[in-house]
């Protein structure tokens, strides 16, 4: 998964994707991830290598997580291999009366009563969490997203990466909000896993500061942003388990142990199909504008505020949100004499793309342009006041979505 030292810009690309394990029959949770990798390896490994993908454990033990097994260069290759692996994984689990469930968050899990950390190696870290924020809670115990890695060598490339990262955030929860519900309900949002992510630091919040990252450029510049990370951290850590750069809980994060800006604010789709055609286009967006980046740019001129009013509006309408803010609009598609909706906007960004889209990679493209993000059409299925048989039904459909490689559809729009 990690691109390596030798990288630069945009030669290879690292993808993670979290699904929850679930009862085969109820669809609760079932904290068995463990059992899952003893089924694969023998025994309750943090990670273990089947080729292309990786399988290893997360924070909760309902949750799994599979990744490519170092960078790759062929997206649509790696959706077919997530997917043999996700067939894979639900083999193992049916023995166990399981099976996989995607989506940002589980709709209807009780975080309070239902969670349970991952007990083997690394425990001191979650146990570290857990004691400074109560794991409890929806924004540590109930969400799946995926990453997406960039690889970058130097601070020029850093630089330019992380300043076109930056004006790309904000317009991603239009494109993979897929968590409208929460304890057995809609919660208004169409991204609840963001709304939930973005206060599970509260107790100290330079960890995740406003999401959108500060506009910081260099590697020198990040130590300090780290730095007062660590520095708010210490009087609830003192043994120093989580002075590591990964506690950064930002939306896109610096990893200089692997040279590598890795973005998580997408929430996981339906397929790894789905997943992998957003990461292309996310991929592709972002390398038209880093090569917009250089010297006195006005894309490093963007402030973390400014952006994130326009990732607010997303998290809550998905592509429906209205992008009123006109230059930023016009920074990403040109002239605009109007607001456009999220939706229009990434149309009009796809349209502009440089990528040779294979056929499965356009058909997915084409169904989430026409039908809207993930939440929307979970949705339209449900209705305005869905019980949970009817909440049942549905998610058994994502379910079935999932392990069949099949993309999620819903009635059109009146």
């Amino acid at each position: 998964m990690q691109p390596g030292p030798s990288l630069h810009l945009f030669e290879a690309i690292g993808i993670e994707l979290e699904y929850m394990i679930v009862d085969a029959e109820t669809l609760d949770v079932r904290p068995i991830a463990d059992a899952l990798l003893t089924r694969e390896a023998g025994a309750p490994v943090l990670s273990l290598d089947r080729g292309p993908i990786a399988w290893s454990n997360e924070l909760a033990l309902h949750v799994i997580e599979l990744k490519t097994n170092g960078p790759t260069v062929d997206l649509d290759r790696a959706a077919l291999d997530f997917q043999a692996n996700v067939r894979a994984a639900s083999a193992h689990l049916s023995p166990l009366a399981a099976r996989l469930l995607p989506t940002g968050m589980h709709p209807w899990m009780d975080p309070h009563r239902e969670l349970r950390l991952w007990p083997h190696d690394d425990d001191v870290i979650y146990a570290t969490f857990h004691r400074i924020f109560d794991c409890r809670g929806h924004g540590w115990a109930n969400l799946q997203s995926m990453h997406v890695n960039l690889p970058f060598q130097g601070d020029d490339e850093f630089g330019r990466l992380h300043a076109a990262v930056r004006l790309v955030l904000p317009l991603l929860p239009a494109l993979a909000a897929s968590s409208p519900l929460a304890d057995g309900h809609f919660s208004g949002a169409a991204d609840t896993r963001l709304v939930h992510y973005a206060t599970n630091a509260r107790r100290v919040p330079s960890v995740s500061g406003k999401i959108i990252p500060e506009p910081v450029f260099t590697h020198d510049a990040y130590q300090g942003l780290l730095r007062g990370i660590y520095r708010d951290l210490e009087p609830h850590d003192p043994d120093e388990i989580l002075r590591e750069e990964w506690v950064n809980a930002r939306g896109a994060i610096a990893r200089f142990d692997r040279d590598a800006i890795e973005i998580r604010v997408l929430d996981t789709q339906e397929c790894p199909r789905a997943d992998l055609t957003i990461a292309a286009l996310v991929v592709d967006v972002v390398e038209r504008l880093t090569a917009r980046a250089t010297g006195e740019s006005s894309l490093y001129a963007w402030s973390e505020d400014r952006l994130a009013r326009v990732l607010a509006s997303c998290i809550q309408a998905g592509d429906e949100a209205v992008i009123d803010d006109l230059e930023y609009v016009e920074l990403l598609i040109g002239p605009v004499d109007a607001p456009l909706t999220a939706r229009d906007v990434w149309r009009r960004l796809a349209d502009g793309s440089r990528r040779s889209w294979t056929a499965a990679e356009g058909r997915c493209l084409d169904h989430l342009l026409h039908e809207g993000c993930l939440a929307h059409r979970i949705r339209r299925r449900l209705g305005p006041q869905p019980r949970r048989a009817e909440l049942q039904d549905v998610y058994r459909d994502l379910a079935d979505c999932l392990v069949e490689g099949r993309l999620f559809s819903a009635p059109p729009r009146a």
